[in-house]
Formats: structure tokens, sequence, C-alpha cells
């Protein structure tokens, strides 16, 4: 069969599984996902075996050593996956939830009911464990999903959705509400994108690069996921100890990761007492510091930022830091650089605490915490699809909530329209 074929028969099938699924009580989908986690538990040994045939590829490819780390399945990841499982099953079901009611003058009671998206595509790469992840929210919300992963992931994600499917049919569910897309040809990508009489929203997780091809060339609605260029604003009056903890955190604890700080902001009145510590704790942590004028006078051994350091997502040990006048000029940055993702304030001051949180426009806006925190898992979701950096229809990190929207439901007594 071509691209075109498996894609489009794939299409037609999770349609018709959508169907199923959005009709499946909470009870039975709760237990089929502590079943899932089961079966991963004792299909371990094949998962792995799986995997090492992805790991040989990749080293074949050439690939990175940090792109190899990602693809590696251990036995910590297959408790990470079937521990996401059991707390996705934990979580309330949203579907059918009411989420508002009113009364007309004229009798009718209208009511917004939660309800499923449909089917939903996920574009991917590298990590494996994103196709238990994503699966597991699309099922709980009564979706289904069409996964297509990186090629450098195609032995792995196929033991993973076997798992999968397994399960759903042995529990009488539609084995096709998790479908894997079992070719490594890009050009399959490009087919899934524009199955839009299929498929009702399309997720990319992985690099710029990816997302935008996916966005210039869908017909079908994208959820959004860009650079994470998260930023930390030390504020005049701020706990030094802490403020140096959390900027710390958010820049050293992974760096690789799109909720990581990639640029310190710091008052000027704050700047004498707190950089030249602060630059000496991320010299230890082998942080580089590429900072203005006034950091370099503070931390001599910072390099010159120059405006392209500003807009950067690094993801690495690497960090722009300014001094800015007061947070006016901190959000004025941020609103020009930022990329809409995550921000943080570190303050005393109860009031400009509360103006950052209503003013800085972002998917996650903390106070006096690491950047760190901009996960579902943290934020006690159980697992999440991505974090959207846009805003429709859902801002920040997606939980099985977010893979659902609402539709009006009216109840009458026999009413006509006048």
């Amino acid at each position: 069969m071509s691209n075109e074929s498996i894609i489009t028969a794939m299409a037609k099938a999770a349609r018709a599984a959508s169907r199923e699924m959005a009709a499946c009580p909470s009870r039975k989908k709760n237990d089929v996902l502590l079943k899932i986690a089961e079966r991963l538990e004792a299909d371990a040994a094949h998962i792995k075996d799986e995997n090492q045939k992805d790991l040989a590829f990749a080293r074949e490819k050439g690939l990175s050593e940090a792109m190899i780390d990602r693809l590696v399945v251990s036995d910590q990841t297959i408790a990470s996956m079937t521990q996401g499982l059991r707390e996705v099953a934990a979580l309330e079901d949203p579907v059918g939830a009411i989420a508002k009611t009113w009364n007309r003058p004229n009798g009718l009671e209208v009511s917004k009911m939660r309800i499923p998206l449909g089917v939903i595509g996920i574009i991917y790469e590298s990590r494996p464990n994103v196709t238990i992840d994503a699966a597991a929210l699309c099922l709980k919300a009564g979706n289904a999903v069409i996964l297509r992963g990186g090629s450098e992931a195609l032995h792995s994600n196929q033991a993973l959705a076997g798992v999968i499917t397994r399960v759903l049919s042995e529990n009488g569910l539609c084995p096709e509400a998790v479908c894997i897309v079992p070719v490594r040809d890009r050009s399959a990508i490009n087919e899934l994108l524009i199955q839009d009489e299929y498929v009702d929203l399309i997720i990319p997780r992985g690099g710029e690069g990816l997302i935008r091809f996916v966005a210039e060339n869908s017909r079908i609605p994208v959820l959004k996921h860009y650079k994470g260029v998260c930023h930390v604003y030390v504020d005049d009056g701020a706990d030094m100890d802490m403020a140096r903890q959390i900027c710390l955190n958010s820049k050293a604890h992974r760096p690789g990761v799109c909720n990581a700080m990639e640029t310190m902001l710091v008052h000027e009145a704050a700047a004498a007492e707190f950089l030249p510590a602060m630059a000496r704790q991320f010299e230890k942590a082998g942080v580089v510091i590429k900072g203005c004028e006034k950091t370099r006078a503070l931390a001599p051994g910072a390099e010159v930022a120059t405006e392209e350091d500003w807009p950067a997502e690094y993801l690495d040990l690497v960090l722009a830091v300014k001094v800015v006048a007061d947070m006016d000029d901190a959000m004025a940055h941020m609103a020009r650089y930022s990329s809409s993702h995550t921000e943080a304030i570190v303050t005393s001051d109860y009031a400009r605490a509360r103006r950052f949180v209503k003013e800085v426009d972002s998917s996650v806006v903390l106070v006096n915490a690491s950047t760190r925190f901009n996960d579902g898992g943290q934020l006690g979701l159980g697992a999440e699809m991505g974090i959207s950096t846009s805003k429709l229809h859902a801002f920040g990190p997606m939980g099985v909530e977010e893979l659902t929207t609402t539709k009006f439901v009216v109840f009458g007594q026999g009413q006509v329209r006048d």
C-alpha cells in the first residue's frame, strides 16, 4: 500500500473508533489504562529489545549522544510510563461534566457540556515515552489518536502501541483508537496533515523546525508549542538567597528542556548584592553568562551579550543576563523577547507580584518559584500532551481537560421561537 492509502485508512478507522471512545464509561477507560500499565511491566523485556534496534539504527545514522539518550527505554523509563498511566487513570474524567448552566426568560435551560475533541494527530521526535503519555491522555479524554513518532524510534513506538492496542481489543474496545504510523518515510507526515475530513487537531512535539513545518503544511488546526524563551526577574527587595536558589534551579537543573530559564533580569537596585554571588554559583555549575554592560561590571567573567542573545533558546548551560531599571523595564523586555512560555518574578512586594501575574502574557507565570514547574505533572495534571504557547484552544500544559471542548445542551418544555 502507498503511504497515502495507509494514512487515509488509518484516519478513517480512527474516526470510527473516536465515536466509540466518546461513549466509553469512565470506569472502563480507567480500567483499560491500569491494564496497559500492568502489560507494560509484563512486556518490559520485549519493549527494551525493540528499543535496542532503534538505538543501533540511531548510532548507524550518527545521531548525537544527547539524541540517543532521549531514545533509551530503561527500567526507569517503563516505571515512569506506568506511573503516568496510573496517575491519569486516577484523574477526574472531564467528559460529560457540565461547565455552566443558566436559564433563559422563556424557560429554556442552557448548559455547556465537556466533550472529546475527536481524533487527534500527534507528531513527535525521539522520546518513546510520548507514545504512552499521549495515548493515555487521549483515551482518558474519550478521543482516538494517531501517533507519528520519529523515524529513529519506530521499533520502540510500535512495541508500546502494540501493548495498548492489545489491551483495548481484549477489553472490547476498538484497537484503532490508538494508531501508530508504521513507516519511517517523512511523506507520511504530509499525508496525515491533509486528513482534515477525519482528524480534528494536530499537536506537534519537537524542535522549532518540526513545529513550523507542521504549521505551514497542515489543513488541520495545529496547537503549537514553539521555543521556550523563559525569564526570571529578580526584583528590588527580593530575598537574595531565595532568588539565587530559584535562578540556579531554573537554569541548571535541566538546561536542555523548554521550561529552563534562558534570560535572567535583575533590578538595578539589587544587582550589586545579587549578581556577584549568583555569577559564582553559575560558574560552579558550568553556566556561561552572556551579559549586558552592567552585568559584566559585576560579573567580570561574563561574555558580551548581543541582540541575538535576548530571544535565544539555548537549551544548554548558557544564560543571557540583563540589569533592568525596574519591573516595568523587565516586563517590557519580556513582552519583546518572550515566547509566551514561562516567566517568573522573585519579589517580596505583594502588589508587584499581583501586577506581574496580571500583566505578563505567558502560559505560566510564577511568583517566587522556579520556571521548571511549568510541567503538567508538576502542576497536578498527571501528564501532559505538551505546553501550548498559542491561545487557541489551550494555553500552557495540556492535560486531560485540554483534550476536550464544550458543546451547548438545551432543555425545553415545548418552546418554539417567535
